[in-house]
Parts: C-alpha cells; structure tokens; sequence
C-alpha cells in the first residue's frame, strides 16, 4: 500500500495521505470481518529508543484515525512499531529516509 509516509520526526498524517487513510476505512467497512495490524517505521534519523516509540506512534495515529473517521471497532486494528529496524530503501539519501518513514498494513 503506498502512500502511508510521514514526515520525519512526526507521527501525524500528512493531508496528501488522507485519500489513501480513507480507502483503507472503505475497506474496512466493507468487509467486517478483516482485522490489520498497523506497523509504523523510521528511517535512522534519531536514536533507536526514539525511533521505536516515534514508529509505534505512527501506527497508533493511523489507528486513531480509522477508528475517529470511519466509526472502525477498534478491536479489529492492532498496531506495532518497528522503528528502524526494517528499512525498504537506503537511509544514506533523502528518498530512501522518505521511504522508511512509513506506516504499513497487514492482514491479521
């Protein structure tokens, strides 16, 4: 799923991403019985410890989102934070950082 990226050292989303946030809530909607669980990612600005809890902040404002906008049972979205530690790009150019500060979904 593209288009979950944040800005560095923030967990809120970007207004760019809402169109993708909203999708996800339609889906969600339309199919009751699919639970995802929402994991936030870093790229390797900051330190680990920050990173970590900046990653799993990320996850939960996605959360609060779908939950907020799109009446989503809460009980079918967990969250994780990985922090840095699971990169899709090289984090020595700002393009790849871009990529690592990301949120993905995965089906439970």
């Amino acid at each position: 799923l593209e288009g979950i990226t944040l800005e560095r050292g923030k967990a809120a989303i970007r207004p760019e991403a809402k169109a993708v946030h909203d999708e996800v809530g339609a889906l969600l909607k339309n199919d009751p019985a699919l639970q995802l669980e929402i994991q936030g990612h870093t790229d390797n600005s900051g330190s680990p410890t920050s990173n970590l809890t900046l990653s799993q902040e990320r996850a939960g404002a996605v959360r609060v989102y779908l939950v907020a906008t799109h009446g989503i049972d809460a009980a079918r979205l967990t969250t994780a934070g990985f922090g840095d530690t699971r990169p899709v790009a090289d984090n020595a150019t700002d393009e790849g950082r871009a990529k690592n500060r990301r949120v993905e979904l995965h089906r439970k």
